[in-house]
């Protein structure tokens, strides 16, 4: 049953909000004294100088400052890897996986996770993680802070409480949610297991897309990014708090919850955002429209238009394009992609792409649709139809991504993906017909 919770709303707003009456200082951020004798702190996660329009920052009023903890130990990192990977070398062969199977041995989020893929350099604040992270049970007197970049949860399997500093968010699959750099959370599961996707950006960080010639409206609407209220706790106890910095982890006892934060304003906090409230923008004429039509986040790099990582999504939608091979098209491209599956079929692959599974197409590698949907798609009644029951996603970047060793050798691994092409015939006539 799906938890219930306020929220606040509008995609980068600067926020104010506060657990308890005249707990958020009028006027100034950090004055002398403030109510109920919490600690101000600042939370940045863009630079003191970034230009106003992309400075993130928020001030937190909190029951103990965050210099109140233990000294981290470094501990076992597990399947987590972090850019660069150098313990494999990249094929420029296409790869696809079938889902990681949930554990049967108590895993929380934590120790469940599994790095697929890596590229830039979480040093040099370039590039991306990629995950997948499979639990069966809540993060228990435990809490996680990731130094090395943002969060996007893409849940495929079970709902999730995230409970940050600046409150809870509730997920599902179908929803996405985005923890800022450096916010401490846990996660609490709704049902018995969950598994799903993280794009862990080390990059700048996300923002919507721009509309360029569609205009004000359509695709991610600012409106429907959905923000916490502050929810304090006030928990003493011995507690863990694991912390991923520079490639690696590190733990340190704790002996209160990092939760403890009453009020706070600002505009960088974690967010939670409904897929289905994309605005699918589609061609309604002929051909098929390249996929950044669908694109919802995007974190851009210093060459326009080339991106450290867009998120793209396929939704359920029309298709109504006449004389047109439906399908996505056979092509080569610059950029790198992961993909991901949530529910359903997706087009371009009716088989062996599965709900939880992936696919790589790095750099220059070709892909496209394979031998039957070629055949189905090339001969098909062109009527108007609905995309239904459907929903995968895109992670691209400009950077070659660069799969562990555990990817590429584990047994999730599709040793003949690319057997799906084989049966590709030419078709050559030598005729105009």
């Amino acid at each position: 049953m799906s938890t219930q919770l306020n929220y606040m709303t509008g995609f980068g707003n600067e926020f104010e909000t506060q657990a308890l009456p005249g707990a958020l200082p009028v006027g100034q951020f950090s004055p002398q004294k403030v109510k109920y004798n919490l600690y101000t702190e600042q939370f940045s996660s863009t630079a003191f100088t970034a230009p106003r329009a992309s400075n993130r920052r928020t001030w937190f009023y909190r029951l103990r400052p965050s210099v109140v903890q233990g000294d981290y130990k470094a501990v076992d990192n597990g399947l987590i890897r972090t850019a660069p990977i150098t313990e494999a070398i990249t094929p420029p062969t296409m790869l696809r996986w079938n889902p990681i199977t949930i554990p049967t041995a108590d895993t929380d989020f934590i120790d469940g996770l599994v790095t697929m893929a890596a590229n830039g350099s979480a040093n040099s604040q370039s590039g991306i993680g990629i995950h997948i992270y499979v639990a069966n049970k809540s993060m228990q007197e435990r809490y996680f802070c990731n130094a090395d970049g943002e969060m996007l949860f893409v849940p495929q399997q079970g709902e999730l409480l995230i409970h940050t500093e600046c409150g809870k968010l509730n997920i599902k699959p179908g929803e996405i949610a985005v923890i800022p750099r450096g916010i401490k959370f846990s996660v609490d599961l709704i049902n018995d297991t969950a598994r799903g996707y993280i794009c862990e950006n080390y990059g700048h960080a996300l923002e919507l897309a721009e509309r360029g010639p569609v205009g004000a409206n359509g695709y991610a609407n600012d409106r429907d990014f959905q923000y916490p209220v502050a929810a304090f706790e006030d928990k003493e106890g011995n507690f863990e708090l694991v912390s991923k910095f520079n490639g690696n982890l590190f733990s340190c006892e704790i002996k209160h919850s990092p939760f403890d934060v009453v009020a706070w304003t600002g505009n960088s906090s974690p967010y939670k955002y409904d897929l289905s409230r994309f605005n699918v923008m589609n061609s309604v004429s002929f051909d098929h429209p390249d996929p950044s039509i669908f694109t919802v986040l995007t974190s851009p790099s210093a060459t326009k238009g080339m991106a450290n990582v867009d998120f793209v999504i396929f939704p359920p939608r029309w298709m109504v394009a006449e004389n047109t091979f439906r399908p996505p098209y056979y092509h080569r491209n610059i950029m790198s992609e992961f993909m991901g599956l949530i529910e359903g079929v997706y087009d371009a692959k009716e088989h062996g792409f599965i709900p939880g599974g992936a696919s790589l197409h790095n750099c220059m590698s070709p892909h496209g649709p394979d031998a039957d949907v070629f055949n189905k798609a090339s001969n098909a009644e062109l009527t108007p139809q609905k995309y239904e029951n459907t929903l995968a996603f895109m992670f691209e970047s400009r950077y070659i991504i660069s799969p562990t060793k555990y990817a590429l050798e584990g047994t999730e691994r599709q040793p003949n993906y690319t057997d799906c092409w084989q049966t590709i015939k030419k078709q050559f006539t030598g005729s105009a017909n």
